[in-house]
Order: C-alpha cells, then sequence, then structure tokens
C-alpha cells in the first residue's frame, strides 16, 4: 500500500465508523415506561437510578439488554433457534447502536443439588484435569475425579456386519467415574420417616398416604388400585413384608390399567425423584414442610460428605486430594496451586490461578469450591457470573450489572467500584441499576428515573452527570446525600436471647445474648458469618419469623392479591354482596374468560420465532366472563377492584358499603412497607427485584411471632424509602415484637439499639463477635472496620 492511500492515524477528520457513540432508545414502552428516549453514551459507565418500581429494569434489562439478546439469537439458524429460549420484541420504536449485551443479574443460581461454587464456574473442570495428570496414584482420566460421574462397566455380544458377512464379537466396557456409590454424589444420605408418608391404620384406598399430591382420586389412586401388587382396600399395618416392600421400594416396572399403559413405581424412588433431586431452598412451601417433616439428611458416612469415591480420595498432590482442595478457602486454594510449578500442565495452572485469584479480587475469597451454589445470596451470586467476565478479552460489549452492591458492606463497595471502572476502561459499555450512593458516585453519565413509582414513575426526570443529579431537585438528587444520625437514646431491652457455642460454617463456638424488644443490626463484612449465626441459631426457633432474601416465586398469572392472599377476603365480599360463589370472582377458577382462559392475552407460540401476547378481544384484557362483570360491590366490579392502586383500594375497603377489615388489614400491610402506588392485580413477573422483597415482608408480617429476623430489607430501596423501612421497624418494635436485622446499609446500623458486629475479616479470618454494644459506643471506638466506615457516614 502507498503511503498516499494509507490514513493519517493523526487525521482530524472522524472515521465514519466512529459516529455510532450512543445506544438511543426511542419510545420505550415496557412495563410501565411512557414513551421513554434516551442516548446512553457507550464506552462510559452509565448508573440508572430511580425509586424502587419506577422503571429501571424495564429500561435497562427489559428494552436495550433484552433486545441485544434477541437480535444475536438471531443470528443463528432456525433449527438452533427451536432449541433456544424464544424473546419477544420489547414495545419500544428505535433502538440504535446496540453491542452484544452480556447480563450480570441477581437471579440465585440453579439450585441444583449437584451444582456447587466449582462446577457453576467451571473451576472444577479445571482442577479435575489437574489432578488426572500430576495426582499419585494415577486413577484415570478428569471423570475418574467427578461427583457427577459414577463408575460402571458392561460386557455382552456386539453384532455386525462385515465382508457381506453377520459377526458376532464379545466387547466390554467400563467408565471410572468419581462419583461415591453410598450416596450417589450428593454427599448427604436420607432417612425417611415411613410414618410421614402414609397412615398405616387406613388402607390405600382410604387415603392412607400423605405424600403431598398423592390424591386416591388422581393417576395414583388409579395405578395403586390396579397395579396388583397389593390390595388396596387392606390397611397398610396388615401388609406382608412383600406387599410393603413393592409399596415402599419397587424399582419401575410397567403394568396397564383400565387398558393404558403406566408405570409403577415404589413411593421411596419416586420421592427421591420428583422432591430430593431439587434443593430443599427450591421447593414451594407445602412441599419443603413435607420433606422437613419425612426425611433426615445426614453426612454419608463413606465420602463423609466429599460426595466422591475413596479411589478419588486417594489421589494427591503433595498430599492434598481433589476433596481437600475443594474444601480449602478460595484464598487458600489460590496460593497452593501457586506453590505446584509443573512446566507439563503450565497453561491449565495459569487459567485455574487466575481464575481462583479472581474470586479472591471480587471478594469472595472467603466461599469454598464444595460450597452448594444454592445456598449462596443474591449478590454472592451476581459476583460468582462476574468471574469469568473479569479476565475477557472482548471489548466493545454492553455489561448489565443489577445493584452490584448488594450484601456488600461499605469496605467492599470501593472494590465492586474498582471492578466496574476496569471493565469501562477496556472499552466496554457499563450499564448499571443501583440505589447505592457509593457506587453512584462512579458514574459518568446518570439516568434517573421517576418521579414516582409503578404508575407514577416511567419517565426520565435527569440526564447527565453526578454533580448535575445533586442540584437537579429530583427525589434522587434530594436525597442522594442524605445521612442518617446516631439515636439520642437508645430502647431498654426487655430479656435475652442467648446463642452457645454457634459453630455453623465458619462461626468459632460463637458465644452471645441478642437482647429483645429493641431494634437488633447483626452486620460484619460480607463472609464474616452474619447469616450462619442467625438463620443458623435464631430462624429455627419457635416464635420466630424469618424473611430472607429467597426469590418469591409467581407466574404471569399470579399478582400482589393472590399472593398476599388478599384476593380471598374480596372474593368473599363479592359472593356475599350479590349471593353467588366465591369461585366466580377468581380468573384462574370458574370465572375466568372462556377465550383467554382468565389470562387476559392470548399468547401465539411461533415457533422459533419471539411468541406474540395479544390482549383478549372477547375480555378486553379484564381475565373475567362478561357475566361476572356485571356484579358489584360498593359501585365496582371484580376487574375495577383489580386495577385499584393499594392505596386506592385501601380507602374503597375501609369503610362504606365495601367495608371489608381483612382485606383492609392485609392493605394496611402492603402500604406499610411502601407499595402504596402497586396495582392489586399486576402480573408479579412485572415487579423489581426490591418490590417483591417488601411484597414478601408484607405477607409475613401477618404471622404471629414475637422476634421477626430480617435479611438486608434494603435490598433494592431507593434512599428515599429506606426512611420509610426505619418507620416499619420502629413501629414493629414499639409493638411489642423483636426486631433482627442483617444488614450493611449505614442508615439502619445509626437507628440501632444494638449493634452485634462480626469479623474482623471474612471466611476463615472471621466468624467472631468483634463488637457488641449501641452504635454511638461502636462510632467512639472506631475499633472495627464496621465502626470506622460508620464514623465516616455520621461524620463524627
Amino acid at each position: 500500500m502507498s503511503t498516499s492511500t494509507r490514513t493519517d492515524p493523526q487525521s482530524p477528520a472522524l472515521h465514519v465508523a466512529d459516529n455510532h457513540d450512543l445506544i438511543r432508545v426511542q419510545g420505550a414502552r415496557e412495563n410501565n415506561l411512557k414513551d421513554v428516549s434516551v442516548e446512553i453514551p457507550k464506552r462510559r459507565l452509565t448508573v440508572f437510578t430511580g425509586v424502587s418500581g419506577s422503571g429501571k429494569s424495564s429500561l435497562v434489562f427489559g428494552t436495550i439488554a433484552a433486545e441485544s439478546q434477541r437480535m444475536i439469537n438471531e443470528t443463528y439458524s432456525a433449527f438452533l433457534q427451536g432449541f433456544m429460549p424464544t424473546l419477544a420484541r420489547p414495545e419500544v420504536d428505535v433502538l440504535e447502536g446496540l453491542t452484544t449485551a452480556i447480563i450480570v443479574d441477581q437471579e440465585r443460581m440453579g439450585a441444583n443439588v449437584r451444582s456447587t461454587v466449582g462446577t457453576v464456574t467451571d473451576t472444577n473442570a479445571m482442577l479435575r484435569i489437574l489432578f488426572s495428570r500430576l495426582g499419585q496414584p494415577h486413577i484415570g482420566s478428569a471423570q475418574a475425579f467427578s461427583f457427577n460421574v459414577a463408575s460402571i462397566s458392561g460386557a455382552g455380544a456386539v453384532t455386525m456386519e462385515r465382508s457381506g458377512q453377520t459377526v458376532k464379537e464379545r466387547r466390554s466396557f467400563s467408565i471410572t467415574g468419581g462419583m461415591c456409590p453410598r450416596c450417589e454424589g450428593l454427599g448427604s444420605v436420607t432417612d425417611f420417616d415411613l410414618s410421614a408418608l402414609y397412615d398405616d391404620s387406613k388402607s390405600l384406598n382410604e387415603g392412607a398416604i400423605t405424600i403431598p399430591g398423592y390424591s386416591v382420586d388422581g393417576w395414583y389412586g388409579r395405578i395403586f388400585s390396579g397395579c396388583g401388587f397389593f390390595d388396596p382396600d387392606k390397611p397398610i399395618r396388615r401388609f406382608t413384608k412383600k406387599e410393603l416392600n413393592d409399596l415402599l421400594h419397587k424399582e419401575p416396572t410397567k403394568i396397564k390399567v383400565d387398558g393404558i399403559n403406566l408405570t409403577y413405581e415404589g413411593l421411596i424412588p419416586k420421592i427421591q425423584k420428583s422432591f430430593l433431586s431439587k434443593d430443599v431452598d427450591a421447593m414451594q412451601p407445602h412441599i419443603r414442610a413435607f420433606v422437613e417433616r419425612a426425611v433426615t439428611f445426614t453426612t454419608c458416612p463413606e465420602c463423609d460428605g466429599s460426595r466422591l469415591s475413596e479411589a478419588a480420595r486417594s489421589s494427591k498432590i503433595k498430599g492434598i486430594n481433589i476433596a481437600d482442595a475443594c474444601a480449602m478457602q478460595i484464598s487458600d486454594l489460590a496460593d497452593w496451586v501457586r506453590g505446584l510449578d509443573e512446566p507439563s500442565v503450565a497453561p491449565l495452572l495459569t487459567a485455574l490461578q487466575r481464575t481462583l485469584d479472581s474470586f479472591v479480587e471480587i471478594g469472595l475469597g472467603y466461599l469454598s469450591l464444595e460450597r452448594p451454589s444454592g445456598t449462596l445470596s443474591g449478590g454472592e451470586a451476581q459476583r460468582t457470573k462476574l468471574i469469568r467476565h473479569l479476565g475477557s478479552s472482548l471489548t466493545d460489549v454492553t455489561y448489565v450489572f443489577d445493584e452490584p452492591t448488594i450484601g456488600l458492606h461499605p469496605h467492599d463497595i470501593q472494590r465492586m467500584n474498582d471492578l466496574l471502572l476496569r471493565l469501562r476502561d477496556k472499552g466496554n459499555t457499563v450499564l448499571v441499576v443501583e440505589h447505592k450512593p457509593e457506587a453512584i458516585a462512579i458514574a459518568d453519565h446518570v439516568v434517573d428515573l421517576g418521579p414516582g413509582a409503578g404508575v407514577a414513575g416511567g419517565e426520565v426526570v435527569f440526564e447527565g452527570s453526578v454533580e448535575g443529579l445533586r442540584a437537579s431537585g429530583t427525589l434522587t438528587g434530594r436525597h442522594l446525600d442524605d445521612r442518617a444520625v446516631l439515636k439520642e437514646s437508645v430502647r431498654k431491652p426487655t430479656g435475652q436471647l442467648p446463642i452457645r457455642g454457634a459453630t455453623a460454617h465458619n462461626l468459632r463456638n460463637v458465644d452471645v445474648d441478642i437482647p429483645l424488644g429493641v431494634l437488633v443490626v447483626v452486620t460484619g463484612v460480607a463472609g464474616s458469618g452474619k447469616s450462619s449465626l442467625i438463620h443458623g441459631s435464631v430462624s429455627t426457633r419457635d416464635g420466630v419469623v424469618a424473611i430472607d432474601q429467597g426469590a418469591i416465586r409467581g407466574s404471569r398469572r399470579s399478582n400482589p392479591a393472590t399472593y398476599t392472599g388478599l384476593l380471598d377476603p374480596i372474593r368473599k365480599a363479592f359472593a356475599k354482596a350479590n349471593g353467588v360463589k366465591p369461585a366466580l370472582f377468581s380468573a384462574n377458577s370458574e370465572g375466568a374468560c372462556p377465550t383467554c382462559n382468565g389470562a387476559g392475552v392470548i399468547y401465539l407460540d411461533l415457533a422459533m420465532m419471539a411468541g406474540v401476547a395479544t390482549t383478549c378481544e372477547e375480555c378486553e384484557g379484564k381475565r373475567f366472563q362478561a357475566s361476572v362483570l356485571e356484579y358489584h360491590l360498593g359501585g365496582r366490579d371484580i376487574s375495577e377492584v383489580l386495577g385499584m392502586s393499594v392505596t386506592e383500594a385501601k380507602e374503597f375497603f375501609g369503610a362504606g358499603e365495601a367495608r371489608t377489615p381483612a382485606a383492609h388489614a392485609i392493605l394496611d400491610r402492603l402500604a406499610d412497607v411502601g407499595l402504596g402506588y402497586l396495582s392489586l392485580g399486576q402480573p408479579l413477573t412485572t415487579l423489581s427485584g426490591g418490590e417483591r422483597q417488601r411484597l414478601k415482608l408484607a405477607t409475613r408480617m401477618a404471622e404471629k411471632g414475637g422476634v421477626y429476623v430480617l435479611d438486608e430489607p434494603t435490598t433494592g430501596l431507593h434512599l428515599a424509602d429506606v426512611e420509610q423501612l426505619l418507620g416499619l421497624l420502629d413501629r414493629l418494635v414499639d409493638s411489642g415484637k423483636s426486631v433482627i436485622v442483617i444488614e450493611h446499609h449505614q442508615a439502619v446500623m445509626a437507628h440501632a439499639d444494638w449493634i452485634i458486629d462480626l469479623g474482623p475479616g471474612a471466611g476463615h479470618d472471621g466468624g467472631r463477635i468483634v463488637f457488641e454494644g449501641t452504635p454511638a459506643d461502636l462510632v467512639a471506638a472506631r475499633s472495627t472496620l464496621t465502626g470506622e466506615h460508620l464514623a465516616d457516614y455520621v461524620g463524627s
């Protein structure tokens, strides 16, 4: 190429390709967004702020990230798209300048019982290869160290065509896996309390089986009565040994009942497949209650909970086997790997070292690779997902984060900020939905949504710099520099809740007396042992109502009215006022529109293309039959009531003809937690993370108990809403309850009557009580990390 045709790198003329430095959104209407139009700079860090429910997630995740993913999926062949999730096109007029989106959200890791921190981050895979190459004695390939691969062998004759003749040959095969044969790689063995499975004084036809879903009137009743292995009219206590064995343990067997081919299987293998293959935390409440009642889990005596076979545990590198490596704290494992010097596996050691160092760098060095992924908190799960992106060579992609500071102590937030800035400095666009002022402060660009939540939100109220936001006068701008003050006087405890010798996870024989009748905040850096102490020693006691971070589950048919139980008194009130059945006023029962089956929309499946949802023409999206809408209560039909906000409904059911005390009490609690703007019939799938957390809080507040345990209730809360939450906690304490809060938010710490600080560090550097006392004493002492940060926060 001649010099005359080469582009001068110093030339001021802008190349046409460099014009695309903005992501343009025009006319976004997803969920509550009201024709939102924004321009987001690329290769910058943009933070989206606003009260919970203002439309941040709808804009960032539901519009920008969703369309980016949908367009990438469309680049695959129609055949492949048939196996991928079909994503609908967001409600938006124009989206320009999109780049590949990598979403790092708060969704909990899959709660599969075989899933661990090591398996979800591929660290286990690298360790398995390492031990298969260097471990002594050598026992086999990498799968010989996998607790998900069983050892199997077999032999037999195979028939093949060779030179026009049929030839039979004897073949044998053998697979060496690392799965412990006793517990099948689960690390625990189960024992069943048979009295919780059936009532032996009854026969099967009399409903002896007490397992959820095993009704005599359903398929199971038909299978049991027609299988012929026992008499369904004979009480179980009179079964012979063989009959009882067939009922409980029989392997899957083909049977024919009334001309239909069915499979019979004993109760215990059936329960193991249908219930015990899921993590207990992922089960529906009634299933979980049954499992906790009927099944006891004990550490496998053969592998001591390591999940691995004796052969896998016998192979060692420098005196360490793979089970020991997975049980180590990751920061210690990183040091051990660093000490291995073996040129034959140098690239593998480098990759493994980089991954383990990423764990430490992101503040998760206190975890171990054997930790079940379902036990990670929302913040830990989000940071675990971030690990695979830290060392990535990709540039010019869009990273989308949903409150990455959740579950982080103020001490750790700076570290997360540095990581976000590092991703940006590599030439990536970083979009962050966030409430914490410390995280908002590092933004290059801020988009503030509001002015309120729900129908009162969905508009961009500010775009610009952090300084501009401060001066803007928006709700976020006004509260950005809010600082709580220490209380002048604290409440006196009415009693004590003693904990003695707590040793769960990293706790070091902790003894502590938690004061009752006051607001107690348990704090400390992430991984210091807060949740282990409270959930392990307090939550399981009688009279304790524990509200954890677990996601609430609900389909697109679920809404706040159904989730909180509010719909029951409303249906009864409508039925009583009109002299008809309550079932008519359920869109999931007799009152449902026959055309859309009560969904309000008709879903059209277009195979590998995105499905289309259209409003039902019969009921116009109201979900009910026309005849049901003729019944009124207080001048409103059931669809109008479900369209009300919590605040409107509270007034409606509080007085007059529609007065319903049971409904009013539930609405009071919803308003108390700051959800007054929510529509009663809004699908749960459209609620933000913060809204779901508060909905759960409002529901559990109805339970009878003297002690409330809240796990990070400020998750997803705007600065302006934290004040309302503190008021709610005060009302709970003033009504005679004891409130224990696991929290990092300094406003909640400052408002506490008593603080218990764990630390001093995370993992094996934590697990001790480093401070007990009032917030004022903690600030005055400045003896812990929490004390230093709280003192800076309150300006002492």
